[in-house]
């Protein structure tokens, strides 16, 4: 078996805004696995500032891969534990490799193009008109849950926009979903949460940042509303340490990005144990190309989670790759006659 890796940078179609900043441009890298004939392709969606193996020494890891490779997918799943979106590189190159086609990897009556998935559609931040305008052209589009985030202008303005959403639709029309990126401070979280509760909202995502165990734990119990977890999954390896964080905080729900928490296995296990203590999930993409995309749809497909699904970011770059995964109504699609146009 031959493996090779290569970097590949993704444009943003507009500069899209985060708490941690505006992104114009999303590196990832692709792990290419060739044996007897075949190729099988995993993406290593690293998201700088953010992903627990933004460190300097991540392409020499990928090098390190490409010259183990023969030790297979379990074991250097095992060696790769402080390099999440390189588990998930490997275990989507190995899955790829052995199947049919290189892009159909949880066959199912989704990529048949059977079945759909409700997705939420993402409004970024930014001034407030550019925020609504947003916010428009999603319901126009036909979502049903709208997830926004928040903490980068002034709170009033985006209460205004919440207010503005439900003025024109109740919750049993549109969930909102907001997400803080940890943008809140401590002592004033609770009372943001309290004020925030007027909008009948779905939840709140990372209201604090990670980190504050003690300060999350509080705020999960007194919350008028849902807290999920986010960035707090990251960097937590281990059974253990997994299942002693959610016994600590005991949050409403989490969210689990497989790039940022180690690949299919990494979320499954988050999975077990949130249900075990009856905490919700839902599975998000993070910025990923198509390829990492489609692999984490097909995947969310297979867990039969009804909720709407993190899964419509496809669309945000001018350079991604063609695929069969398209949007419409709100849902998340596979079209099993498109054909893909993977060109590195």
């Amino acid at each position: 078996m031959k493996a090779s890796y290569k970097k590949y940078i993704l444009n943003f179609k507009r500069p899209s805004g985060t708490s941690r900043g505006i992104l114009t441009e999303k590196e990832t890298w692709f792990l290419v696995l060739e044996k007897n004939g075949k190729t099988g392709v995993g993406e290593c969606g690293i998201l700088r500032t953010l992903s627990i193996d933004d460190r300097p020494d991540y392409e020499k890891k990928l090098k390190w891969v490409c010259e183990n490779i023969h030790l297979g997918k379990d074991k250097l799943w095992d060696e790769l534990i402080e390099f999440p979106s390189i588990q998930f590189g490997v275990e989507m190159a190995f899955l790829s490799l052995a199947s049919k086609s290189p892009f159909e990897l949880f066959p199912s009556e989704f990529t048949e193009g059977k079945k759909s998935m409700e997705i939420n559609g993402l409004v970024w931040m930014g001034e407030q008109a550019f925020m609504k305008q947003q916010i428009e052209e999603k319901l126009a589009q036909g979502f049903r849950c709208i997830k926004l985030k928040i903490g980068a202008i002034d709170f009033q303005k985006e209460l205004d926009l919440l207010h503005f959403i439900r003025q024109n639709f109740d919750e049993k029309t549109i969930e909102i979903r907001v997400d803080a990126n940890g943008a809140f401070v401590l002592n004033e979280a609770l009372d943001k949460l309290n004020q925030l509760s007027g909008y009948k909202l779905h939840s709140i995502e990372q209201p604090i940042k990670s980190g504050n165990l003690n300060s999350m734990s509080e705020l999960c119990k007194k919350t008028p509303f849902p807290i999920a977890l986010d960035e707090e999954l990251i960097g937590v390896f281990g059974l253990k340490n997994k299942e002693q964080l959610l016994e600590k905080i005991k949050p409403q729900y989490i969210i689990l990005k497989p790039s940022l928490v180690g690949g299919f296995k990494g979320t499954l296990e988050w999975i077990s144990l949130a249900e075990k203590l009856n905490i919700g999930w839902w599975i998000t993409s993070a910025l990923e190309s198509n390829v990492g995309l489609n692999a984490i749809t097909q995947f969310t497909f297979t867990l039969n989670n009804l909720m709407p699904q993190g899964l419509g970011t496809g669309g945000l770059y001018t350079n991604n790759f063609d695929c069969p995964l398209f949007i419409k109504n709100g849902r998340i699609y596979y079209n099993p006659n498109e054909n893909w146009n993977f060109i590195l």
